[in-house]
């Protein structure tokens, strides 16, 4: 399936994302296109390391070399009125200069913290990376990578960053605001309201210890948090229930026998009466693309 870059900016929740190529797995990367310093990706791996991280990707200069054919690149050009960041942005962007995106080290942080070093499975969609790069960047920006996660970086590979390598099937970009606001909105909350209770869950979800959409139960809420509207439609209504959001919990389901399929679990307790109402939904996580199983319904305690 054709690529197309500039509609990566806003992914409306609800609407079936493309797919990728699901018919390849890290078993059919070649390194020399994908990784050409790394030797040792997880070509031959008989499990692949699914990932479904959301967090911001960056470009890196991964030697001096590099960084000083930027700076050639950069006087080449006018730039005047440019920030620095405006002026990588025009840089990477040009065609001509493709060959520099490509050397580039591209580094996904979460939370701050820098977690994977980025390599399209298939070259063409280094320009997924490039539209990634905001002329003017902003907190709330995020970026979704699916891919599968192999070995860490040689320390030659990015300037003695040894983190771990993806080789990414698909990224999405956009901003917390533009994903909150393609959520439909319930019909007994303003906008506004119904924003801020939104923005609040989705934080939650980031923010849950070591979320880096690796394991199953990341991967799920990930999954659930830009492309299921329904969790956001749940909270709301307990809020006006005068309900706080206790917890989120995910466990193995007992009806998943060959499927690998894991419960979410959202459990929520009325400020008034203590009384605990809980809500859930199944996501298949077994292959690379999670998808929903069962929608939102009451959970009862077995």
């Amino acid at each position: 399936m054709e690529q197309q870059p500039k509609e990566t900016r806003s992914i409306p929740l609800g609407n079936p994302l493309p797919e990728g190529r699901p018919s390849e797995t890290a078993n059919s990367l070649t390194p020399q296109q994908s990784c050409p310093s790394c030797a040792t990706t997880s070509a031959g791996s008989p499990s692949p390391s699914w990932i479904y991280a959301i967090g911001s990707i960056e470009p890196r200069f991964p030697s001096l070399a590099i960084e000083k054919e930027y700076a050639q690149l950069l006087g080449r050009g006018d730039m005047s009125g440019l920030t620095d960041r405006q002026a990588l942005q025009s840089v990477l962007s040009q065609s001509q200069n493709r060959y520099l995106a490509r050397r580039m080290c591209w580094v996904m942080t979460i939370e701050g913290l820098e977690t994977y070093l980025l390599y399209p499975r298939d070259p063409t969609d280094l320009s997924l990376l490039v539209e990634a790069v905001r002329p003017n960047p902003a907190a709330t920006d995020l970026d979704v990578v699916i891919g599968s996660k192999g070995p860490l970086a040689p320390p030659e590979v990015c300037n003695a960053l040894q983190i771990p390598i993806v080789i990414f099937d698909q990224v999405y970009s956009m901003d917390r605001d533009s994903l909150v606001g393609a959520i439909p909105k319930p019909t007994n909350v303003s906008q506004e309201e119904f924003s801020l209770e939104a923005a609040e869950l989705f934080d939650r979800i980031m923010q849950m210890a070591d979320n880096a959409g690796a394991t199953d139960e990341h991967r799920a809420l990930n999954y659930l948090a830009v492309r299921y509207p329904a969790v956001y439609s749940v909270t709301s209504d307990a809020f006006a229930r005068n309900s706080s959001l206790e917890s989120i919990d995910v466990q193995t389901s007992v009806l998943a026998s060959v499927r690998n399929v894991v419960e979410v679990v959202f459990s929520f307790r009325n400020r008034t009466t203590d009384v605990v109402e809980k809500f859930f939904t199944r996501v298949d996580v077994t292959d690379q693309f999670p998808f929903l199983v069962t929608k939102m319904s009451p959970y009862f305690d077995r």
